[in-house]
């Protein structure tokens, strides 16, 4: 198990551990929030989360501009600091300047501007979609159609060495360059790569393109002579984005089938725009990779519909998304990914290794060291962060639902705020302290209410705590309970949050006995063997399901004369350990005897002949007793259903003289009779041998008293010992012989 992966396990086992200490049923519970995964769970502003889970204060990420459209699908910065945003689905371009002031710089006739790239001459080119065109945009707003493949859709752009401009499309997955001439541009077909779609391009610093494809998750490298040589071929369908580093690596951002979806056919004219379409509710978006480095290499890449992110190649299956790093010696490792975010934008962060990766994750942001190590940088005000432009040491961000651009600056916030995932306390909680580990200036502040997701009913935020080594929660009872750290930089201090405990005593609620189940009378049942427990895990208060998985053996069944036997089902909400009591009363009494009391098990046998004959309920008692203190135990109760108890066995008598024929055969009478209850069947033995059933004399053993006569056949002279054997309802025997002499 790698590093990365295993320190995150052994930080949930310990948190794991920690509330099993704290969480005993019907006592305190400890709810403690300091992994990673727990802090993902909440809303930040302002506020980073690291690798090893510390809340921090965030870079400073502040709005630019507003477009005022649903979509940003591709953006390019040029040289004077100018960044463009291609929008969806009114296929506007607009011109962000230096100092944040934007217009709208052309109206495209088609849906969507899927790629941005600014050429050596300034110019701006645009790819749209569907029914792609590349215009050329000049400063002033003026456009043409530069180049007009048959292909459906413009997806990505890049600019050549040679200054040439070269194209990627789907639905036949070519790659053209687009040269300028004195008349009208030269294009030609650099590639046909066999896959359906070219999503992202790059130009690496010799000259040649890097380019990713769908279906087949492909990293080309094509030199300008359209050589094409496979870089990597990632186990996701779909190379989203792609980002160049300095030392000449490739970071790829894949996308599974889960969050491509299936991409349309050319022959579908109506599932066109769906290629490019999101929802405009947050649910996916596309998203581009501007970067620029001075050199005058620009990348531009677009791809289709994403939706979520993972972590090692042995975690891909299933994966939405996952970030790829390509070193230049020609390996390859997974950075980054997640069976359930999207990522939308990948970009190598100016000024060390690693890159930021944008999701649809609640519009966050996350830097991804090189050896996999990735905090959440950030989270935005909108639902997915769609694209980065990066020139030099400046990094902005577009954003999706609404289409904004954001600047992520270097210095830390002044102020953040994080608010913690709702604890669901199952019941109305008596709340205790709040403290936790950290440094800095920092606050924390609750809020209570008996709704599953905050809103007017709750109560207002508290009254802040400002001493880490705890105070009493100040909110009032209720089910479900949120914390809210505010971090502030003070001095020149980081604050820093570590962890968050809240102590609470849930409301104790009764035992409930579920179901009573009486068995056929004459089976018992006896305890089996269960694996014991260590009794220092138990005196500890550890759950003993933490140190390994507890099978409870059924009990054993057997066949025992009279026995009555009950087995019931019965539930603690607490999770309380329960103790039984059995209780009985004839029917027809109003007082229950008690039987048997303190059982642990939720079965119980007992011989019937110790109640003697007749009908009885039976009541259990189930007491949370053993999980709660002195007078705060409860107790939950149910009756079973009417019982017949029998221990008394039939008689059976002989009828009369038998009677031996000529014919060998000899003809005798018997009487059964069953004071308490009704007979069940009767077999008859000639000589010992084995026994037959037979039928009273009106033809169904099924009364109190039954009369039977038999033509029994023997064989040879001398005497005979003809048996009768008499069953009833509950299991008790009881015979009769004759002896005959032929």
């Amino acid at each position: 198990m790698p590093l990365r992966t295993l320190r995150p396990f052994i930080l949930s086992t310990a948190a794991v551990l920690l509330f099993a200490l704290g969480a005993r049923a019907g006592g305190p519970v400890l709810w403690e929030t300091d992994t990673r995964a727990e802090m993902l769970n909440g809303e930040s502003r302002g506020v980073s989360v690291t690798d090893t889970g510390a809340l921090m204060l965030a870079p400073r990420f502040t709005q630019v501009f507003d477009t005022e459209q649903a979509f940003v699908w591709s953006s390019a910065a040029d040289s004077a600091g100018n960044v463009y945003l291609g929008t969806g689905h009114d296929g506007r371009i607009f011109r962000v300047a230096p100092d944040g002031r934007g217009a709208l710089l052309y109206d495209a006739a088609e849906l969507d501007v899927t790629a941005l790239v600014v050429g050596r001459d300034g110019a701006l080119y645009a790819g749209t979609s569907p029914e792609g065109k590349v215009y050329r945009v000049t400063s002033d707003g003026r456009a043409e159609v530069y180049f007009d493949p048959p292909d459906k859709y413009i997806w990505s752009l890049a600019l050549m060495g040679d200054g040439s401009l070269a194209v990627g499309t789907g639905d036949t997955g070519r790659l053209y360059r687009v040269r300028a001439a004195a008349s009208k541009p030269e294009t030609s077909l650099l590639i046909d790569t066999n896959e359906t779609h070219v999503i992202s391009l790059a130009a690496d610093r010799a000259g040649n393109l890097i380019a990713g494809t769908d279906p087949g998750g492909i990293v080309l490298r094509v030199s300008p002579e359209g050589k094409a040589f496979a870089l990597f071929d990632s186990p996701l369908r779909e190379i989203h984005a792609l980002s160049l580093a300095a030392d000449g690596s490739i970071y790829a951002l894949a996308l599974g089938d889960a969050a491509t979806g299936t991409r349309p056919s050319a022959s579908t004219a109506s599932v066109t725009t769906q290629s490019v379409s999101a929802s405009t509710s947050g649910g996916t978006v596309t998203g581009t990779v501007t970067t620029d480095d001075g050199s005058g290499a620009q990348a531009v890449a677009f791809g289709a519909q994403p939706q979520t992110p993972a972590r090692s190649r042995n975690e891909l299956n299933g994966a939405r998304s996952a970030v790829f790093r390509i070193m230049p010696d020609g390996g390859s490792d997974v950075l980054w990914s997640s069976q359930t975010v999207t990522a939308f934008s990948v970009a190598a962060a100016p000024g060390r290794a690693g890159v930021l990766v944008g999701t649809s994750d609640k519009g966050r942001i996350y830097s991804v060291t090189d050896d996999g190590r990735d905090t959440l940088l950030l989270q935005s005000s909108e639902d997915q962060i769609s694209s980065f432009v990066v020139r030099g040491s400046d990094v902005f961000a577009a954003s999706s639902n609404q289409g904004k651009l954001f600047r992520l600056g270097g210095e830390a916030q002044a102020e953040g705020t994080y608010e913690s995932p709702v604890r669901d306390a199952k019941f109305v909680a008596s709340w205790g302290r709040v403290w936790w580990r950290g440094r800095g200036q920092v606050e924390l502040q609750t809020r209570t209410g008996n709704t599953e997701r905050p809103d007017m009913t709750w109560s207002d935020w508290s009254a802040p705590y400002r001493d880490p080594a705890g105070a009493g929660v100040a909110s009032p009872r209720a089910r479900f309970i949120q914390w809210r750290a505010v971090l502030r930089a003070a001095g020149g201090a980081d604050a820093r949050v570590e962890g968050v405990s809240v102590s609470y005593l849930p409301r104790n609620v009764a035992p409930e006995v579920l179901q009573i189940q009486p068995l056929p009378v004459g089976i018992a049942l006896q305890p089996a063997m269960q694996v014991p427990v260590d009794p220092n895990i138990e005196a500890s208060g550890i759950d003993p399901a933490l140190i390994g998985p507890q099978p409870q053996i059924p009990p054993r069944r057997l066949f025992q004369r009279g026995a009555v036997s009950l087995q019931w089902q019965a539930e603690d909400r607490n999770g309380d350990q329960l103790l039984y009591s059995v209780f009985y009363r004839p029917v027809g009494e109003g007082t229950f005897r008690l039987l048997r009391e303190n059982l642990r098990d939720n079965f119980f046998s007992i011989d019937g002949a110790t109640l003697g004959d007749g009908r009885y309920v039976f009541k259990v008692v189930a007491s949370d007793a053993p999980e709660n203190s002195l007078g705060q135990a409860l107790v939950g109760e149910r009756v079973s259903e009417p019982v017949e108890v029998d221990s008394t066995p039939p008689v059976v008598r002989a009828a009369g003289e038998p009677q031996a024929g000529a014919d060998g055969r000899a003809r005798v009478r018997f009487t059964v009779e069953d004071a308490s209850g009704r007979l069940r069947r009767a077999d008859v033995s000639v000589d010992s041998g084995e026994w037959r059933a037979v039928f009273p004399e009106d033809g169904i053993a099924d009364g109190p008293r039954e009369s039977y006569a038999l033509d029994v056949p023997l064989s040879g002279a001398g005497e005979h010992t003809i048996s009768l054997r008499a069953i009833d309802g509950s299991g008790n025997v009881s015979s009769a012989r004759i002896v005959v002499r032929r």
